[in-house]
């Protein structure tokens, strides 16, 4: 692979060895095909004992897993803008953090969001500014080659609408040139286009935060100027051209216009009035932890919110979200010893836990290990048991599921109940009539939140308006939670593993899998990186739900892993793939993701296939010495391509199942019913 002057990697992604390639690896001797057999099982079985005993050390004491959630420098950088915006900055948290940032700057000066990526202006621009609040001049070397590069693609005016409201609240840019967003919109019935429950939950907090925000336009003196940052500084915004009024673009342009018209002749006690409810939504759902759904930008916005509205900074509400924000911060030391500070945008404890005990029992740990035990404790005490705005759309059907971090029921999601109750019912639990009624529960809410198409999303049912996206606002990320393959494909297999293959809702479920499978034989995955992993979650849902091996969907899908497959055994994938399907199934090997393409493997009955022979030889020649693997790439999807994510613990588990379903024959208590 070549690199680029960015310091990316080339444009085109790593060729896979197609049918008629001859290595080393695939062209075996047959007369040797039984001891090499014996040679790859015997790898296997001394992987996963080393990877067993790696995931055992790094279990908490309580019970639960989490490693660590690397995201891009853009939350460092806005937790030092924060810090600056209402005056609690400090020396220490400064500097650990600015030698964070410098570290992840490139060659080109830029900063990338996900690694070997290509350099992405609204983040390079927000570490330049959180490194000029740190102290670093602008005529710095590392400073000069990011405001050079900055400004050669467009500068501050081509940013995204998140990055200029940041820089708004300094007054490095105008309230006036941001698209409006009206507190009133707290107001929208349920059923109105655009009321807050057609954004996804992680939107629609952050959002309602920001109507209160944008309504109020505070500006903070700024200590310097930005005008190196400007393409043209006599120009710093110059006029967008409109989008035809035939086109939505062209609709939701001329409607943000209305809005900024509207401001001028807002009724002054209706906005008051819907600051103060928008408020009081926002209060109702802080977390026990002091947090706000478990992610870092919606408490962040919170605390902007109701700081405005006159909240001090030791008011209870205020002084718990502060705090919970510091237990975001990773602290780790450079290579001369001095601190470095990470900000996770979220933590994953639910989510590393049922994976890190799926991988473990599949691996062939005893059923009744303490360790297994002790984290069914941990998982059953987190189930949430009452309602939260996903009742919203679904009013009579009882709680029950699991969220993905420490503290947030008032947004469980579908992905982590399922894979809760797979790992649940891997585990001798000594109670095992409290599992059953928590699995019950579980199951119940799971299937009731389906949508109407069939398939499930992650956090609502049916969350899926063509409206939010729309948004001059909303021009990073996704805002809508619709159905996904994925997601859909787990509650696939719980509801297998659970013995209800046949009910109604599940062989909807497993019909619109079939029907949304590519035309190249692969799925899409929102939620990890990309069909490698679509496809991983599917084939096993399949096979579990018991749509046989020879189905032509599942054949195809076997012939797209194996064209897809990398010279040295692996298999990789590159976020560009989520804009670019070129790059699809494309990339360096990863552990994580040569994992998922062996599971989907191993549930089509390919065992035996010179595919599944040589990933499992990657992964075992790739292992380390302590058992673990290395993993620089980023394999979870937040928002597909805006927001990439590296699950630490990865790694670790999927690498895991992977070869403990090899050595094994399956899934741990796949034959289970209830």
């Amino acid at each position: 692979m070549t690199a680029t002057t960015d310091g990316s990697t080339g444009a085109l992604p790593p060729r896979a060895p197609s049918a008629g390639d001859a290595t080393a690896e695939n062209t075996e001797n047959t007369e040797n095909a039984p001891a090499a057999a014996t040679d790859v099982a015997a790898a296997a079985r001394r992987a996963a004992a080393r990877a067993t005993d790696y995931l055992l050390s790094v279990q908490d004491d309580a019970g639960w897993w989490k490693g660590d959630l690397e995201t891009n420098v853009t939350m460092d950088a806005e937790d030092l803008l924060l810090r600056q915006f209402l005056g609690i900055g400090d020396r220490e948290t400064t500097e650990a953090a600015a030698r964070h940032l410098r570290g992840e700057q490139r060659a080109d000066g830029t900063w990338a969001t996900f690694y070997n990526g290509p350099g992405e202006l609204s983040a390079t621009i927000e570490a330049y500014v959180a490194l000029r609040l740190a102290g670093d001049a602008p005529d710095a070397a590392h400073m000069a080659r990011a405001a050079t590069w900055i400004r050669e693609h467009g500068g501050i005016a081509a940013s995204r609408v998140f990055t200029r409201i940041w820089l708004a609240l300094f007054g490095w840019w105008k309230w006036s040139d941001l698209p409006e967003l009206p507190p009133e919109l707290i107001y929208f019935p349920k059923w109105f286009p655009l009321n807050i429950y057609d954004f996804a939950c992680w939107a629609r907090q952050t959002i309602v935060a920001l109507t209160i925000v944008s309504a109020v336009r505070p500006v903070r003196p700024a200590p310097f100027a930005l005008d190196e940052l400007h393409a043209d500084p006599a120009r710093p915004n110059p006029p967008r051209p409109l989008a035809p009024v035939t086109s939505w673009d062209g609709i939701f342009q001329r409607l943000d216009k209305a809005l900024h018209g509207y401001r001028k002749v807002a009724v002054r006690g209706l906005r008051r009035s819907a600051m103060k409810a928008a408020a009081s939504w926002i209060v109702e759902r802080q977390e026990n932890d002091g947090c706000w759904g478990g992610i870092q930008p919606p408490a962040v916005y919170s605390i902007i919110a109701l700081h405005l509205l006159g909240y001090d900074l030791k008011h209870p509400v205020l002084r718990e979200g502060l705090k919970s924000l510091d237990r975001f911060a990773v602290w780790r030391e450079d290579a001369d010893g001095a601190p470095v500070r990470m900000i996770e945008a979220c933590q994953s404890p639910v989510w590393d836990t049922c994976l890190a005990a799926i991988a473990l029992a599949d691996a062939g740990l005893p059923a009744d290990h303490p360790q297994l035990v002790k984290a069914a404790e941990w998982m059953l005490a987190e189930q949430i048991r009452r309602p939260g705005d996903w009742s919203v759309r679904k009013p009579r059907l009882p709680s029950g599921g699991w969220a993905f971090e420490f503290e947030n029921d008032n947004y469980p999601d579908i992905d982590d109940t399922a894979e809760v109750v797979l790992a649940l019912r891997r585990i001798q639990y000594p109670d095992p009539e409290r599992v059953d009624s928590a699995v019950r529960r579980a199951a119940r809410w799971t299937l009731g939140m389906q949508s109407r198409n069939g398939a499930w999303g992650a956090f609502d049912a049916d969350n899926t308006s063509p409206f939010p996206n729309r948004l001059p606002f909303c021009d990073f990320g996704e805002v809508i939670d619709p159905p996904s393959a994925d997601v859909t494909a787990h509650v696939v297999e719980m509801a297998a593993d659970l013995g209800m293959t046949h009910d109604a809702r599940v062989r909807r479920g497993i019909r619109w899998l079939l029907a949304e499978q590519e035309p190249d034989g692969s799925w899409f995955g929102r939620w990890g990186t990309n069909y490698v992993y679509g496809t991983g979650s599917v084939l096993p849902a399949l096979a579990a739900a018991g749509i046989p091996a020879s189905h032509p969907a599942v054949r195809r899908a076997v012939r797209w892993l194996e064209r897809v497959q990398n010279e040295d055994g692996g298999w990789g994938e590159d976020q560009r793939s989520y804009q670019d399907k070129a790059w699809a199934g494309r990339g360096e090997s990863t552990a994580s993701q040569t994992a998922w393409a062996l599971m989907a493997l191993l549930a089509a009955g390919e065992r035996e296939s010179a595919a599944v022979t040589r990933g499992v030889r990657w992964l075992a020649r790739t292992q380390r010495a302590d058992g673990s693997w290395d993993e620089p790439y980023f394999t979870g999807t937040g928002f597909p391509w805006d927001f990439s994510i590296n699950y630490h613990l990865y790694r670790q588990v999927f690498p895991l199942t992977a070869l403990g379903r090899y050595v094994n024959g399956g899934p741990a208590g796949a034959s289970q019913g209830v």
